[in-house]
This record gives structure tokens, sequence and C-alpha cells, in this order.
């Protein structure tokens, strides 16, 4: 796992992807700290990843689509698959590359919070929980971009996936409220990424959602590998 795990890394940062991904995301929460700073207030802190969450999430998308499918489309899977190597330490090694990256930019998303809390009292509970919800998030839907990565040779097909994917569990929230009080919206509640991440929003760190997220980052991992075993016995 550890020689695919610096393979990706080494992959990211060798092109733009891996750059452009951190610089976008940082440009943006920098330009939505400035926002809060010209309010005066650093009780308003929560506005930045409340109005980031959904740009984070459309900039996973990028980041898992040359996971496997690049590797189909180049030929180079089946060196993979003969590897000396397990099929699960190949997934997990993509899906820890790309989280690492995913990680990179919202920990430096902490940074002009630092610097606010020099000259004012933000709530950090609220902050660390906005930051490991979106962690939590992000590594679920890193692990599902990864195994739709898997499903095709074609990047910008994984991408658009990824992405209608993610869009979908973004409304799911909204699917529950108008079939409220029926079974259906039980379950689509119990389902939804954006209940469990609400709890990490209100600076308590909820153990039931964690294990959700990473369950899903599990289910995902597993989905995937089965799916390249299937190509390494074909």
């Amino acid at each position: 796992m550890k020689a695919i795990l610096k393979r990706e890394l080494k992959s990211y940062f060798a092109s733009p992807i891996g750059y452009v991904c951190i610089a976008v995301l940082l440009a943006l929460f920098g330009l939505q700290y400035w926002y809060v700073m010209m309010i005066g207030s650093s009780y308003y802190i929560y506005i930045v990843y409340n109005s980031m969450f959904t740009f984070t999430m459309m900039v996973i998308p990028i980041l898992t689509m040359k996971s496997l499918s690049d590797e189909q489309k180049n030929k180079t899977d089946q060196a993979l698959l003969t590897a000396p190597v397990s099929v699960t330490a190949i997934v997990l090694g993509k899906f820890v590359a790309a989280f690492i990256v995913y990680a990179i930019a919202m920990t430096g998303s902490l940074l002009p919070c630092v610097a606010i809390s020099l000259f004012g009292s933000p709530s950090w509970g609220e902050v660390f929980g906005y930051y490991l919800g979106s962690l939590f998030y992000g590594a679920a839907m890193i692990s599902i971009g990864v195994f739709i990565s898997s499903l095709t040779v074609s990047q910008v097909i994984s991408a658009i996936a990824t992405f209608a994917v993610s869009i979908f569990i973004l409304m799911m929230g909204q699917i529950s409220s108008m079939a409220s009080g029926t079974f259906l919206a039980q379950v689509v509640n119990w389902l939804s990424f954006d209940s469990r991440y609400n709890s990490f929003t209100q600076g308590m760190f909820n153990i039931s959602s964690a294990v959700f997220f990473l369950s899903v980052v599990a289910i995902f991992v597993f989905l995937t590998a089965r799916r390249l075993e299937s190509k390494r016995w074909s």
C-alpha cells in the first residue's frame, strides 16, 4: 500500500491537479474569510464553511476522476493488478492519496482562523466541528469517486458521474422534507449525508455519524476492490 500511496501522491503533485485543487479551495476560503473580516466579527466564521461546503464537494470529482480510469485508459492497470500487492491495498493507496490532497486543503483553511484568533475570539468548537465534518463527508465522497473511476476509462465521465452523485446526495435532505412523515422520509433521512454532517457543525463530535461515514468508506473500498478483483481474474 505504501508504494501505491507514494506513487499516487507523486502523480498528484507531478501534474497540476493537486496544486490547482488546493490553490482553488484555499483562494475561495480566503475570499470568504475576507468577507467575515469585513463584517468585523469572528462570530460569523461559520459562514465560511457553510458557503464553502458545496465548493469543496465540487473539487472531489476532480481529485478522484483519474484514480483508476487513467490506469485503464493507459493500460497500466494490468501491471498494477499483476503486482505482488492485494487489490484492497491498491484501492486504499489511491483513496488515501486523494484524501491527503483534500485534507491538506481543508487544514490550510484553518490558517486564516488562527490569524483571526490573534485579535478575535472565534468559536473553535464550531470551527473544528465543521473541519472534522468536512473531512468525514469528504472521505465518503472520495471513496464513492474512486469506485466510479473504476467503472470507466474516461476521466470526464468519471468526474461528471461523481459530481452527479454528489448533487443527488446533497438533495437527499430536500427529498426527506418533501416526503415528511412517511417511511421513505425516515429511510432517506437516515441515509442522508447532510443530516450526519450537520451534527458536526454544532460543535459536537457525533460518534454515530463518524461511524456512518467510515462505513460508507469501507463499503465503497470493498466494492472497488471487488471490481478490480473481477478484472484481475478476467
